[in-house]
């Protein structure tokens, strides 16, 4: 059964909490694995490292978490600790003086640290209601996390998607942009761009996304799909899903009354 990366990091939260790291770390690296992995996963799992005492793993975690989210509290506060650990007082005194910074910060009338934790309060609110099948419910409710945290691409990412399953392919396509221009890094976030053109009626732009995301990810056999997607003339309307990064064209159905 194909587990998704949310609920394999719930289970690496469970095992956190039980003091299992060991336990933690399987399950986290399996998500990372994917390459679906969000600012939180690598968070964790750079503090599992370090209480399983990789101080060296554990910065290279909290690195990848603060590069996918600058204004991560918590991951700052951390790397800070574990740079400590390391000897690396000068930068860990850096990191804090960073973390101090995101505090001091306001974003939409409240400190940094309280518009962080609010907007990742509105994204777990949006999975419930996802979960419970409110797919415009949810997409609100991502949209008032980034109205409070508009550096956490990871919520935009998620944010994109749902759009692009509710057939508003224009909108995702503004927010798969931006998280394009300011982490190139973020591969996934290029695939949907694609995705996002294609649905959009630009086949060219998103044959130009994907044929650079195929020479930097030559091994993703996804790209390759969204290609043929482009190559077929008789494509019938693609259907967009929670997992859209992994679908096949198919006939769209006509909603009942």
């Amino acid at each position: 059964m194909d587990v998704s990366p949310e609920h394999l990091v719930e289970q690496a939260n469970e095992r956190f909490r039980l003091q299992d790291y060991y336990g933690a770390i399987h399950l986290l690296e399996e998500v990372i694995a994917t390459g679906r992995a969000f600012a939180d996963a690598h968070h964790l799992l750079g503090l599992s490292y370090s209480l399983a005492g990789q101080p060296d793993k554990a910065l290279e975690e909290l690195d990848r978490a603060v590069a996918l989210n600058p204004n991560y509290i918590e991951a700052l506060i951390h790397r800070a600790l574990v740079l400590n650990e390391l000897g690396r007082e000068e930068e860990a005194n850096a990191g804090l003086r960073r973390a101090r910074q995101v505090t001091s910060e306001r974003r939409s009338g409240f400190h940094g640290h309280v518009a962080a934790k609010l907007a990742n309060q509105h994204a777990a609110l949006a999975q419930a209601y996802l979960e419970a099948g409110g797919l415009n419910e949810a997409i609100a409710q991502y949209e008032a996390a980034l109205e409070l945290g508009p550096g956490f691409h990871d919520l935009r990412y998620k944010l994109g998607r749902l759009l692009l399953e509710a057939g508003r392919a224009l909108e995702a396509h503004e927010h798969f942009q931006r998280i394009v221009s300011e982490r190139p890094s973020f591969l996934d976030a290029a695939a949907m761009l694609g995705l996002a053109c294609y649905l959009s009626g630009d086949g060219l732009a998103a044959r130009a996304v994907w044929e650079e995301l195929r020479a930097r990810r030559p091994e993703d056999p996804r790209v390759e799909a969204y290609l043929a997607l482009l190559s077929r003339a008789d494509v019938a309307p693609v259907t967009v899903t929670a997992r859209a990064d992994e679908q096949v064209p198919r006939k769209k159905k006509k909603n009942k009354s």
